[in-house]
């Protein structure tokens, strides 16, 4: 049986290879499901997860000509989902707008928060968090969060080591953290 489905699979990738897109869409059907719930697993954002998929079956028919029948299609898949999704976290931690975007929208997507208070009463919450933090974290935090310095700008701002910067960085979002747990019912 299982020599059969490998024997099927590699008669669909050489169709694929030839521009088949009923095989396309065999091997599209069989292994989307799969693909998604690997990214999904990494990224923790459905919609994210689902641009992955389109963009590895994308890059499959884009590079059919490539294909080797000897080699596992499914290994390759998870091999180029895996890299997808490594190059989106990347992407997404060295750019400050999209990090907030994505920590939005999957904490929009996977917080019970909705069911319990408006968004209105979280960013109260969340700003009297932010107000129970000591004058110098809070400054500290407002800089860092409200206009997206970095740490070694801070530091140069305030003219303390970049240690202490992130040292206070770290206890305002433990604060925070805590606060909003307490008063809330809100994890970060």
């Amino acid at each position: 049986m299982k020599n059969s489905l490998i024997r099927s699979e590699k008669l669909l990738i050489k169709q694929l290879m030839q521009g088949n897109e009923k095989a396309f869409n065999k091997l599209f059907n069989t292994y989307r499901d799969d693909i998604y719930g690997y990214s999904v697993s990494m990224l923790k954002n459905q919609i994210l997860a689902e641009g992955i998929v389109q963009d590895v079956f994308l890059n499959i028919w884009l590079h059919k000509d490539r294909l080797d029948t000897n080699l596992s299609f499914k290994s390759y898949l998870f091999t180029i989902t895996r890299n997808l999704t490594f190059n989106l976290i990347s992407k997404v931690a060295n750019n400050r707008k999209l990090k907030e975007e994505v920590f939005y929208s999957s904490q929009k997507a996977y917080s019970p928060i909705e069911d319990k208070i408006t968004e209105a009463d979280y960013e109260i919450i969340k700003n009297n968090a932010i107000k129970q933090l000591p004058p110098k974290r809070r400054i500290i935090f407002e800089m860092s969060r409200n206009n997206g310095m970095s740490h070694k700008d801070i530091s140069k701002e305030l003219n303390i080591s970049v240690s202490t910067v992130k040292g206070q960085m770290s206890k305002a979002l433990k604060t925070i953290r805590e606060f909003l747990q307490t008063h809330g019912d809100v994890t970060v």
